[in-house]
């Protein structure tokens, strides 16, 4: 992170607003990007009000907070959520209007604000992407709000600042970024940019998840989960995701089920419903990966599964949807709110109210085999 202050002085960055999630104020981070700005004389405002899961609200606060501040540029500093809420704040600040305006892509009419992004995790690959996931605060429903003008123009990764978050942020946001490798390769809409960057990001993710899980002051590993997040979510930009994500968004809406605790809930699931699908593609992530390279697997998808369950003992994660407190009478309207889903037209199997309950069942009452 050294080179922030620099980087940002080469974009023309004069009065930036600092958006920082309030673990990263409190662990220091703030202060020493602050400083370091200071440094090359930028003045810096920083707003942290936003949680977890960014809605309307907090967005809107965002906005109120920095109109009256002249600010030029925008940094991105924390998880996912702060890189989402940094860009949403953006679009608010230079085109105005309600974020529910902005949700699809393209729809912004004036340039936005040039920003910095500096994850401090390992999952999301938000610095990567073009796209804002943002909740709607009276519906609960999350809306990816994207345009080409809220990408960051540079993304700083500094596997250092992944060390001091707490082992459970390092477990789910390191499947999450394992489940965006796994979905991207074989959606729909997978190209060969997309395909590159997706076995990229798996070749870097798959080994390393245990050994930052066992050993988290293991920076070699540290980094290789950070670029394996963010060649992810590049390839996330060129494909987009598949049925594991429609399924996780609805839990986090109505139980506030943590996403990347919702993708470890259901990506076993529907790796082996995918299954048959797409068994040679499956078969080339087995193949590439640190097991299974003899060939003794007849079935790639379980391999798979299989191996994703083990991430899941490893990192501590819940289950099944007992686990978490989903009601059992609750699938059918969790499977209505799936379907309408974005993320799930890209999936490689028809995916529909009907499968998404067979995939929440699944999840449900089956336990998973580690």
């Amino acid at each position: 992170m050294e080179r922030l202050g620099g980087l940002a002085s080469e974009l023309g960055f004069h009065r930036t607003l600092l958006v920082a999630d309030k673990g990263i104020l409190a662990c220091g981070y703030v202060d020493k990007a602050s400083k370091l700005l200071a440094e090359s004389g930028i003045t810096v405002f920083t707003f942290h009000d936003f949680d977890s899961n960014p809605n309307t609200s907090m967005i809107q606060a965002g906005r109120d907070f920095g109109a009256p501040l002249e600010t030029d540029s925008i940094i991105g500093l924390g998880g996912g959520s702060s890189m989402d809420t940094a860009k949403a704040i953006n679009l608010l600040l230079t085109n105005g209007g309600a974020m529910q305006d902005y949700w699809g892509y393209g729809k912004a009419r004036a340039p936005m604000l040039p920003m910095i992004g500096i994850p401090t995790t390992s999952g999301t690959g938000s610095e990567a992407q073009s796209y804002a996931l943002i909740s709607d605060a009276q519906t609960h429903v999350k809306m990816a709000c994207g345009d080409p003008g809220a990408a960051f123009k540079i993304a700083i990764l500094d596997p250092r600042l992944t060390v001091s978050q707490p082992a459970n942020v390092t477990a789910t946001a390191g499947f999450d970024a394992i489940s965006h490798a796994v979905e991207t390769y074989v959606t729909t809409r997978r190209n060969a940019v997309s395909e590159t960057f997706s076995l990229e990001a798996w070749l870097l993710l798959e080994p390393n998840y245990e050994r930052v899980i066992e050993n988290p002051q293991d920076i070699e590993a540290r980094g290789a989960m950070q670029l394996g997040a963010y060649w992810a979510g590049v390839a996330i930009e060129n494909s987009m995701l598949g049925a594991a994500h429609a399924c996780a968004n609805p839990l986090t809406a109505s139980y506030n089920t943590e996403h990347g605790i919702a993708i470890g809930l259901m990506l076993p699931h529907v790796v082996r419903w995918n299954g048959p699908a797409v068994v040679d593609r499956y078969r080339d992530l087995v193949q590439r990966s640190s097991f299974g390279k003899d060939g003794e697997y007849d079935d790639p998808g379980e391999a798979l599964a299989r191996r994703l369950e083990r991430f899941i003992q490893i990192g501590g994660l819940p289950s099944g949807l007992k686990s978490v407190g989903v009601l059992e009478s609750d699938l059918p309207r969790l499977a209505e709110e799936a379907a309408a889903q974005w993320t799930g037209k890209f999936n490689p199997r028809e995916f529909g109210a009907a499968q998404a309950l067979e995939l929440y069942r699944r999840a449900y009452y089956e336990q998973l085999k580690f």
